[in-house]
């Protein structure tokens, strides 16, 4: 059984943080023009998304080449930037001011991946996002890129993803599940014979000491997004719960997403 330690459980059960300064607007490096529409673009609002680089004449960098599978991505949050999609994850601090966006020393994750690709695009990355970089954020709220200039030339493009928080409006609520490992029959009005997850809240002590529990299962009648159940799989995960507002009447009214498997054991095929 894979299990996290307590002292990073206690940091699991802390980590709520959100970033709720603004951006405040870009200034084009060639131009030297400001976007005005940039003051309503909050970087910690969405998930960075490579889906552009090319270098200084124009053609594209192909270390930097998207994968749609596992796409490049930075997220904002606090005074802090993660990056994941390559090999290994990183993070470390960052600043954002005037069309400046800069990044400080950045710390990785040394895992070897058998794709070579992917640690190609982790030393790719940490060479090109260091130090003070051009920015510049481009569209509205409801579609915005970030562009960024590398020291060498290379312009990267990112679409913005809104973060759960951003869609539902509201920084959601901590809740853990443990998922049993297997599904089980659940009635539903409008899908027949519908199998769902079955689950159960668990709690913790503030040093991280999961509280036993022998309450019984119950059907979870929705998906948690971003959670993928592997029949024989017994989980604990942390989730964030979000109130939606008007829902449908055949609808749930809320939404739960997940944001870290805390505990994973193989009970059976």
């Amino acid at each position: 059984m894979k299990t996290l330690a307590p002292a990073l459980l206690v940091l699991a059960l802390a980590a709520c943080a959100s970033n709720t300064a603004p951006t405040g607007a870009g200034t084009d490096a060639a131009t030297g023009k400001t976007d005005a529409a940039q003051t309503d673009v909050r970087l910690d609002a969405y998930h960075w998304r490579l889906i552009g680089a090319q270098d200084k004449s124009g053609q594209p960098v192909a270390v930097l080449t998207p994968s749609t599978q596992r796409p490049l991505q930075l997220d904002f949050n606090g005074k802090r930037v993660s990056i994941s999609g390559g090999c290994n994850g990183a993070g470390g601090s960052y600043t954002h001011d005037a069309g400046t966006l800069s990044f400080g020393d950045l710390a990785s994750t040394l895992m070897a991946c058998e794709d070579k690709r992917l640690m190609d695009l982790d030393s790719a990355v940490g060479e090109r996002l260091r130090g003070a970089l051009p920015a510049r954020i481009e569209g509205g709220a409801d579609a915005p890129r970030l562009q960024l200039t590398a020291a060498n030339g290379d312009r990267l493009s990112f679409e913005g993803v809104p973060t759960p928080a951003t869609r539902y409006g509201g920084a959601g609520t901590t809740v853990f599940f443990e998922v049993a490992p297997q599904r089980a029959a659940c009635s539903h009005p409008l899908i027949p014979n519908m199998q769902c997850l079955q689950v159960r809240e668990r709690r913790y002590e503030a040093n991280g000491v999961a509280i036993k529990t022998d309450a019984a299962w119950q059907p979870l009648y929705q998906d948690i997004e971003g959670y993928t159940h592997e029949p024989g799989v017994r989980n604990v995960i942390r989730v964030k719960k979000y109130d939606i507002k008007n829902p449908p009447a055949d609808a749930s009214s809320v939404a739960y997403v997940l944001d870290m498997v805390v505990e994973s054991e193989l009970t059976s095929k």
